[in-house]
């Protein structure tokens, strides 16, 4: 099977397309971990990435901020087209924002200097106008009083909220997901969530690979099944969890749900 676009994958109609994947090939060697993936993400659009283990899933977006290279096809994000150009990947990497199952804070920083270290340095930002961005989004993802802490004081999914802050001071415009939960206790991951959810709200464009029926369901515009480096199936939340048509797709679904 192959991912050549069909309706069901069109990107909504209003949206201009802010990440664009055509005939994207993949190989670790002689395995080929993504097999001619067609996909476009519309501005604003919040796609749901989701099937087994090593199905590609992460590979994908990995290869959207050019953290891995894709071998063949094209891949385009906010209109400019990936290439071995250092600037071209500079800018995309400024435009995208990414958070990891593990939270990557640096340790012997404290929150707010983790958070305001990329606009320092990368923007130059000065420290004052920094700073407040950094307690400004602190307070968006709720733990203003951790503004002073070290990572080692706070929860996962404290951690979590500290990175997804970290990402937003670099104003993306996309946010990439890469299982942001999956490192946390179960009670630690409604937070998170909630949190991703508020972004959604807010008009970003959103990546999210996760095992999160739940958050798919509530806040996806489309959900993609990938199996084998392959896309399955993608649709509405409504056609994939209420009447999905690969036998793949129902045979995952009925594991998990």
């Amino acid at each position: 099977m192959t991912s050549t676009p069909t309706p069901a994958n069109e990107r909504p109609t209003g949206g201009q397309p802010m990440i664009e994947c055509r005939q994207v090939d993949k190989f670790f060697g002689q395995f080929q971990a993504l097999k001619n993936i067609n996909l476009s993400i519309a501005e604003q659009e919040v796609l749901v990435i989701i099937g087994p283990s090593g199905s590609g899933k992460s590979t994908l977006i990995r290869c959207v901020n050019r953290l891995e290279k894709h071998d063949a096809g094209q891949i385009f994000v906010d209109g400019m087209e990936l290439s071995d150009d250092t600037k071209i990947t500079r800018d995309v990497r400024r435009a995208t924002g990414m958070v990891f199952q593990q939270f990557n804070l640096f340790p012997h920083l404290s929150v707010i200097d983790n958070i305001t270290l990329g606009p320092r340095q990368v923007k130059r930002s000065p420290r004052a106008e920094a700073e407040k961005l950094a307690l400004s989004l602190l307070e968006r993802v709720h733990i203003p009083e951790q503004a002073r802490k070290f990572p080692g004081q706070l929860s996962g999914g404290q951690q979590q909220r500290v990175a997804i802050a970290r990402s937003l001071a670099m104003s993306p415009k996309v946010m990439l997901f890469d299982e942001p939960t999956s490192a946390l206790d179960p009670e630690m991951i409604k937070e998170v969530l909630d949190v991703m959810k508020e972004l959604a709200t807010s008009g970003m464009t959103m990546i999210v690979v996760t095992h999160e029926m739940g958050f798919a369901r509530e806040v996806a515009n489309r959900v993609v099944f990938m199996d084998e480096g392959e896309i399955v199936e993608v649709g509405t939340p409504e056609h994939f969890f209420e009447n999905p048509e690969e036998d793949r797709t129902k045979l995952f679904l009925s594991q998990i749900l």
